[in-house]
C-alpha cells in the first residue's frame, strides 16, 4: 500500500483535499471516485512537501513518544499523527514514513529517507534507539533538545530588534536632516554671508550621500548577501570565517559558548542513546553549526579510536574546551559522563544569559550615544547659520 495527496472537487463542487491509501494511482483514483470526488492533482505523498521544521519535529517526536509509552505500535501511532491537526501541514511525510515502516525500515532510516530535514545526529540517535528498545525515551529527550534550540534562536533575535530598531532608526533621520533640511538652510542662506564650517561639511556629505546613498547601501546588501551565498558553499571560506568570530572580543565569547551548550547537550543524548564516544563527538561537532568547530571535532574524535580520553580531545578543541573539559573529566572518573554533560550545558547555559544580559547593558547605551550624537551634530550644522542670521539682523 502507498499513501497518495490528492486535490479534488465534490458533485457540490466544494473543494477537497487529503491522503488516500491504495496500491497504485489508478486504485487511489477509483477509490476517491467512489467517495464522490474528482481527482484534479494526485502525487505520491511526499513528493511535494517541505521540510519540517525544527518546532514540527519537537512537535512530532513528543506525540510519537507518548503514543509508543501507552503501547501503541509504531505504524499504528504514526497513523494516528498524520489524522491530528498539529500535524496536518506534514501529513504527507508522515504518511510516506508510514509506508517505509510498514514496509520494513526502520524509524530513523524512514525520516532521512524523506523530506523532513533530519539532522545527522537526530539520525544517529534515532539509529541507536530503535536498537536498543528505547525509541520512546529518546523521541522525548530529541524534543527536548529542539525546544531548547529554539528557545535560544528566539532570545538571540530578541536581544538584536532593539538595537537594529535605534540604528534604522538613526539612518532614517540622518538621511531626511542631510537631504532635506540640510539643503533648505543653505538655501535660506544664500547672499547672507559665510556659511559655518560644520554645515559646509554637512552640506558636502549630504551632497554626496542623497543622490548616491540607496545606492550605495543598496549594493553593499546585495554584496553582504551574494557574499554570505559565496561563503556558504565554499568550506574553508566557511572554516576561516568561523575561525574569525571565535576570535571576536565579547562577540567570541558568546559565540563559544553557544557552539559548547549545543556540543555538550548533543553529545548527552547520544551517550545515552548508546552512540560510540568517536561517532558521538563527531556528530556534536556537526550540531554545533560551525564549520571550524566539525573540523576539528572530526579530526580530535580519531585521538579516542587510538585510546585517548574525552576530556584531553576536547581540551585540544579550542573554542570550547574550556568550558567542557573539567565536566567531562570528572563525569569519566565517576562513570556518569552524560548527567556531567548535562550539568556542563546547564552551566553554560546560565553563562550565556549573563552574557546576553551584559551585552544588551553594554550595547544599548553605546547606540543610543551614537544615535544621539550623530542627530546633534546634523542639528547643529542646521541651527549655527541659523544663529547667524540672527546675529546678523542684531547688528
Amino acid at each position: 500500500m502507498k499513501t497518495y495527496e490528492y486535490k479534488g472537487y465534490t458533485s457540490a463542487g466544494a473543494t477537497r483535499k487529503g491522503l488516500v491509501e491504495a496500491l497504485h494511482a489508478k486504485a487511489a483514483r477509483e477509490t476517491l471516485a467512489r467517495d464522490g470526488i474528482l481527482v484534479e492533482r494526485l502525487t505520491e505523498s511526499g513528493s511535494r512537501a517541505k521540510r519540517v521544521s525544527p518546532e514540527l519535529r519537537s512537535i512530532l517526536y513528543r506525540e510519537l513518544s507518548a503514543l509508543l509509552k501507552a503501547g501503541m505500535p509504531l505504524v499504528t501511532a504514526l497513523d494516528t499523527l498524520i489524522k491530528t491537526p498539529e500535524m496536518s501541514r506534514v501529513g504527507g511525510i508522515l504518511g510516506t514514513i508510514r509506508d517505509q515502516v510498514r514496509e520494513g525500515s526502520s524509524l530513523a532510516q524512514a525520516l532521512a529517507g524523506s523530506r523532513a530535514g533530519l539532522s545527522h545526529f537526530e539520525q544517529a540517535t534515532l539509529d541507536v534507539a530503535e536498537r536498543a528498545a528505547s525509541l520512546e525515551l529518546m523521541l522525548e529527550q530529541l524534543a527536548d533538545f529542539l525546544d531548547e534550540r529554539a528557545i535560544m534562536k528566539d532570545q538571540i533575535q530578541q536581544a538584536l530588534i532593539y538595537p537594529t530598531l535605534v540604528l534604522g532608526l538613526g539612518i532614517c533621520v540622518a538621511v531626511v536632516m542631510l537631504g532635506v533640511l540640510v539643503p533648505r538652510t543653505q538655501a535660506l542662506m544664500e547672499g547672507t554671508g559665510a556659511v559655518p564650517l560644520l554645515t559646509r561639511i554637512m552640506l558636502v556629505l549630504g551632497d554626496a550621500l542623497w543622490p548616491w546613498g540607496i545606492l550605495v547601501m543598496a549594493g553593499a546588501i546585495l554584496s553582504a548577501i551574494a557574499w554570505f551565498r559565496h561563503v556558504q558553499s565554499h568550506i574553508e571560506l566557511r572554516i576561516r570565517q568561523d575561525r574569525f568570530l571565535f576570535r571576536v572580543p565579547i562577540l567570541g565569547r558568546g559565540y563559544s559558548l553557544l557552539a559548547a551548550i549545543r556540543f555538550s547537550k548533543t553529545l548527552a543524548i547520544l551517550v545515552r542513546a548508546g552512540v560510540s564516544l568517536v561517532e558521538g563527538v563527531s556528530l556534536a561537532g556537526r550540531a554545533t553549526g560551525s564549520a571550524w568547530l566539525e573540523r576539528l571535532s572530526d579530526v580530535e574524535s580519531e585521538s579516542l579510536r587510538q585510546g585517548g580520553t574525552l576530556a584531553d580531545t576536547l581540551r585540544r578543541i579550542t573554542p570550547i574546551g574550556p568550558f567542557l573539559s573539567g565536566w567531562i573529566e570528572v563525569g569519566e572518573a565517576s562513570g556518569s559522563l552524560a548527567e556531567l554533560l548535562d550539568r556542563a550545558a546547564e552551566r553554560c547555559h546560565a553563562q550565556w544569559n549573563r552574557f546576553l544580559r551584559r551585552f544588551l547593558v553594554l550595547i544599548e547605551p553605546i547606540l543610543l550615544l551614537l544615535v544621539g550624537g550623530m542627530v546633534l551634530i546634523i542639528t547643529l550644522s542646521v541651527m549655527l547659520p541659523m544663529f547667524s542670521m540672527t546675529s546678523a539682523i542684531a547688528r
